[in-house]
């Protein structure tokens, strides 16, 4: 064995394989949402505007790209928003005390989620503007 390559713990929970596996990812999957529409403000504030801004974007007399365009950056910001609540979450648990290299994971992942609005926020304009203007 090469001595630079150390053999890797492996999670009891990475055991399943096939469509046990792919059912099992699909209902964590589906405990994610619910625990984040449970747990975090932002997330329910972001899926909250997504849901009326998506019904607009299928009814503006615009191209399909377009309307792919105006829903791919909705989805892409609630993306961003759960990345950002798992290392917030991966945080906590590690510790709650005040810590500069913590502050600035929440920071990091903040700062994700503030891009990602802009850019949702850019798109939507330029898509409206070429549209109406």
């Amino acid at each position: 064995m090469n001595r630079y390559r150390m053999e890797q713990p492996v999670s009891e929970f990475k055991s399943k394989s096939g469509l046990k596996r792919v059912l099992s990812a699909f209902f964590y999957s589906v405990d994610g949402f619910k625990s984040a529409w449970r747990n975090e403000h932002a997330f329910r504030q972001e899926l909250t505007l997504f849901v009326p801004a998506g019904v607009i974007a299928m009814l503006l007399p615009i191209s399909a790209f377009q309307k792919l365009a105006l829903i791919a950056v909705l989805i892409f910001v609630l993306i961003v928003e759960l990345i950002n609540s798992a290392i917030e979450a991966v945080v906590d648990r590690v510790s709650l005390e005040r810590h500069p290299l913590s502050k600035n994971a929440k920071d990091f992942g903040s700062a994700a989620v503030l891009l990602s609005c802009v850019l949702a926020g850019a798109t939507w304009a330029v898509v409206l503007f070429n549209r109406f203007w």
